[in-house]
């Protein structure tokens, strides 16, 4: 079915971010794969076509447009060329940690940080995770006390983080920390910085999938930041968090959607090739029928997260709603590669196949940005069944 969701602006963003990416990261994919990160440079060279930097206003270097569409291109342009995992930590930059400092950041900070955030000369993560903490927020154990007064004044952070995109490349992590006892007004967001004493960061954590990007587990020990990277109001991060989730459940979509459109794609390609029994795979009238249920299940979800873009950009889209996108497209990825790697066969197990490589990556997103449990709690409690 016809998209409608994008004017001539994007197409040409389009064509721009393809050619972009057949240049700079598909020759390089297999290296940075195997050293289970991507270079800096890749956040530089980004910066500099502008995909880091849309929604960041003119006077910090960006565009000023805040326009989830140019987001949405980037990700379906990497999974179509088959390195989505190389594109994950600069979606995250974009998608899920620049609004914390759009709209909690003070006018210090944004000089301070979003110049750098936009050009990809700084990049960013977010450390929600703990060992012993996954989606309850209200788990959270880093502690941060304050100390100091006036200029001097500063948080003293101890505790530890685990699977944080980004946290080996990152220069600024912004940590969620408890600054009080309360499970949701005890939680507040501070910006910490490379090279903070008493700031380490562990193994880059050896993964299933998603091999070309870096998740860390990070440690703070009597770690001082200053007050002044305090983001937003101390004890409401939890508030914090919480408005941005949304965004970062779409950006989970739309990867997971692009990447089972990718891995049909490649699957309708093999199944015209392949040959079994005199004719084409896909002649056969069970894998032809597979193969429509997973191309109608793909439209659907299609439509629906267009939709879902466009109230995100209208500043309408409900937490429910963006729930709903997150746990069913990625469920349908989980499907829908599944199906893909039995209809290759035993090539389908073949890492040099690419349905292989995409199955091995996106078992994932149906666990980070809340797990589709999580997602179906958020939807039956927007129900006020009592």
């Amino acid at each position: 079915m016809k998209r409608t969701l994008f004017d001539p602006e994007h197409v040409l963003y389009r064509e721009s971010v393809r050619a972009f990416l057949a240049k700079e990261a598909v020759p390089h994919y297999p290296a940075w794969e195997a050293a289970g990160i991507v270079p800096q440079e890749l956040f530089t060279k980004l910066g500099e076509l502008g995909a880091l930097g849309f929604a960041v206003p003119e006077a910090y270097g960006g565009s000023g447009i805040r326009d989830f569409r140019y987001n949405v291109i980037l990700q379906e342009e990497a999974a179509r060329a088959g390195i989505a995992p190389a594109i994950l930590g600069p979606s995250l930059q974009a998608d899920i940690c620049l609004p914390y400092f759009l709209e909690l950041a003070d006018d210090e900070q944004k000089r301070r940080w979003l110049p750098g955030i936009a050009s990809g000369e700084l990049i960013t993560a977010i450390a929600m995770t703990e060992p012993g903490t996954g989606s309850d927020l209200s788990g959270i154990r880093t502690r941060a006390v304050r100390r100091g007064d006036g200029d001097a004044a500063h948080y003293v952070l101890d505790g530890a983080k685990t699977f944080i995109t980004n946290g080996v490349n990152a220069d600024l992590v912004i940590a969620a920390v408890r600054t009080g006892d309360h499970p949701h007004r005890g939680l507040s967001l501070v910006v910490v910085e490379r090279g903070t004493p008493g700031f380490a960061r562990g193994r880059n954590l050896d993964k299933v999938g998603m091999h070309a990007q870096d998740t860390a587990e990070l440690s703070f020990t009597d770690a001082p930041v200053p007050v002044a990277n305090l983001l937003g109001v101390e004890g409401e991060g939890f508030a914090g968090l919480t408005r941005n989730l949304a965004q970062e459940r779409i950006s989970i979509a739309v990867a997971g959607l692009a990447q089972a459109t990718t891995a049909l794609e490649t699957t309708l390609t093999y199944v015209r090739e392949r040959r079994a029994f005199g004719k084409p795979l896909g002649a056969q009238q069970t894998i032809r029928h597979k193969l429509a249920e997973l191309v109608t299940e793909v439209d659907i979800a299609q439509q629906y997260l267009d939709r879902c873009v466009l109230e995100l950009n209208a500043g309408q889209l409900l937490p429910q709603d963006a729930a709903k996108a997150k746990w069913w497209c990625t469920e349908l990825q989980g499907r829908l590669v599944d199906a893909c790697v039995q209809l290759h066969g035993g090539y389908g197990y073949i890492p040099e196949y690419p349905i292989a490589r995409i199955w091995a990556d996106s078992r994932v997103s149906r666990i980070y940005g809340g797990a589709t449990e999580i997602m179906k709690e958020i939807i039956g409690k927007s129900l006020d069944l009592g």
